[in-house]
């Protein structure tokens, strides 16, 4: 996780240059957001739910089993979001999210042909 290993090369960097308090507090609210970000998560999951119909309780039940990371990405490309954007949202690079979407397709079995966004929204119809 690139987030704990951010906070630990942080938390070395204090421990070695014996850090202010001002320094452990950076690192403590980095946490905090963190921490936050899981809580808002689930609030994006349950209005996305509502909006859509369920959709990521459909993802979960069609498909082999899909990381919460996986069905983030899943959501965020039903939304036809871009790489660039998932990637400021998910805190990774843009070939980050793009590695992501290859394992995606992998882990749904898509063929070389099928478009994975068109693939993710025709599951939205599907009842």
């Amino acid at each position: 996780n690139e987030f704990i290993q951010d906070i630990i090369k942080k938390i070395d960097l204090f421990i070695n240059q014996d850090g202010s308090k001002q320094d452990l507090r950076r690192i403590i609210k980095k946490i905090d957001d963190n921490l936050s970000d899981k809580d808002s998560w689930e609030k994006f999951a349950y209005h996305f739910d509502q909006v859509h119909g369920d959709y990521l309780k459909k993802l979960s039940k069609a498909n082999v089993r899909l990381s919460p990371r996986e069905i983030k990405l899943a959501a965020f490309l039903r939304m036809n979001m871009s790489s660039k954007e998932i990637s400021s949202l998910l805190n990774i690079t843009v070939r980050g999210v793009e590695l992501a979407r290859h394992r995606l397709r992998k882990k749904l079995k898509l063929d070389r042909d099928q478009n994975l966004v068109e693939y993710l929204i025709e599951l939205d119809l599907k009842d």
